[in-house]
């Protein structure tokens, strides 16, 4: 659909096995445009047989990486997608019909997001409606955030749309491991060093978080997907305490030396 008003942006390292349903999922799109920062599976062959622009930069973080994306497509409204993301058919009506009747104040839209794992779309423990700021007028719009907290910054009026994008975060539960393990290394190493006293806090913080997925926001109905998040989201939440202090063990026994 050529005369679409809305392109995409993509950033991507090895995702050949998801970012696959994403370009079908993206048919409206006027431009497509994929940063590869790498990728050695197939992921950039493939993008470039489906049509997509891909552009190959290397890895300068979540912020400054979507930013360069959205900054390379030719479009007046750039949709900013992760990968292991696809745009429902509903949600792709009503973007189209939401950017045909904007306003000239109105610089972007929030969606849902739904996310789906171990075989289910997970609705509770917090998972859900998990609103994104992802639609843009990309000279109203900007990345930023450092670490794993990137977000757009809007310059004007933001809309809401109901329908659901939709997110396969996850490939397994060994999937969600690693990525926990990697998101806490990288959240230690832009904190401050820690105490003992901020390991025995993650104790109460981790089981917060627990209750918090499992009871307050009623993960238990999700089933055992639902418990498996509480449990890893609470083990989360414990190891960026624990990493934390490592880190402080760390520097301290490099000033004592051997």
């Amino acid at each position: 659909m050529q005369t679409s008003p809305i392109g995409v942006a993509v950033i991507a390292k090895n995702e050949v096995d998801r970012i696959g349903g994403l370009l079908d999922s993206i048919g409206f799109a006027r431009d497509v445009v994929v940063v590869d920062s790498g990728s050695d599976d197939g992921t950039v062959e493939l993008c470039r047989r489906r049509g997509a622009r891909v552009i190959s930069r290397d890895w300068t973080g979540y912020a400054a990486q979507k930013q360069y994306a959205m900054s390379q497509v030719e479009a007046p409204w750039v949709l900013n997608l992760d990968a292991d993301e696809q745009v429902s058919p509903a949600l792709a009506s009503e973007m189209q019909a939401a950017v045909a009747a904007a306003s000239s104040d109105l610089a972007g839209f929030s969606m849902p997001r739904l996310s789906r794992f171990l075989g289910r779309w997970i609705r509770h423990g917090g998972w859900y409606p998990d609103r994104k700021i992802r639609l843009v007028r990309p000279g109203d719009a900007r990345w930023i955030g450092e670490g794993l907290h990137e977000r757009l910054q809007v310059q004007g009026r933001v809309d809401s749309l109901s329908r659901p994008l939709l997110h396969y975060g996850y490939r397994n539960i060994s999937d969600q491991i690693e990525t926990i393990n990697r998101f806490s290394t990288i959240y230690a190493g832009t904190r401050r060093a820690a105490d003992s006293g901020f390991v025995l806090a993650g104790l109460l913080h981790a089981l917060g978080k627990f209750l918090e997925c499992y009871v307050w926001k009623a993960g238990f109905r999700d089933g055992i997907p639902g418990l498996i998040i509480a449990m890893n989201s609470s083990w989360y939440v414990f190891l960026k305490h624990a990493k934390s202090w490592e880190t402080g063990q760390r520097r301290i026994s490099s000033r004592r030396g051997p």
